[in-house]
C-alpha cells in the first residue's frame, strides 16, 4: 500500500501543491488528495506517473525501501568506467561489496 506520508512530504519538498499533483495525473485534486490521506490506493500506472514526477523508487512509495532512489547508471556513465585505473576499479569494488554487505545485515535485521 502507498505511504501517503512520503507522498506528500517528497510533493511538498519539490514545491507541488495537490492540485499540481492532481493535473499531472489527470485526476481530480480531491482524488489525488485520497491517495495521501489513504483513503485510496493507487493503481499500478498511477504508480509509475507518481515515481517518474517526484523521481523516487516505488519501494520508497509503497514503504518498502528506506531509499528514496534506486541508482542506476546510464549509457554515458557506464562508458566512463572503462577509463578507470586499476585503483579506481578496486575502490569501486570495495564500496559495491561494503554495501551489499549492509543491505543483507538491513534485510536479515528486518
Amino acid at each position: 500500500m502507498l505511504n501517503g506520508e512520503r507522498l506528500r512530504e517528497e510533493r511538498i519538498t519539490q514545491n507541488l501543491t495537490q492540485e499540481d499533483m492532481a493535473k499531472k495525473l489527470g485526476i481530480t485534486r480531491q482524488a489525488y488528495g485520497n491517495y495521501e490521506t489513504g483513503k485510496r490506493d493507487v493503481d499500478s500506472q498511477t504508480l509509475v506517473n507518481l515515481v517518474k514526477i517526484l523521481n523516487v523508487s516505488s519501494d520508497y512509495l509503497l514503504n518498502l525501501s528506506e531509499m528514496k532512489q534506486k541508482n542506476f547508471i546510464n549509457k554515458e556513465d557506464f562508458s566512463k568506467i572503462k577509463t578507470w585505473t586499476n585503483e579506481e576499479k578496486k575502490l569501486a569494488h570495495l564500496v559495491i561489496e561494503s554495501w551489499r554487505k549492509l543491505q543483507k545485515d538491513n534485510e536479515d535485521n528486518a
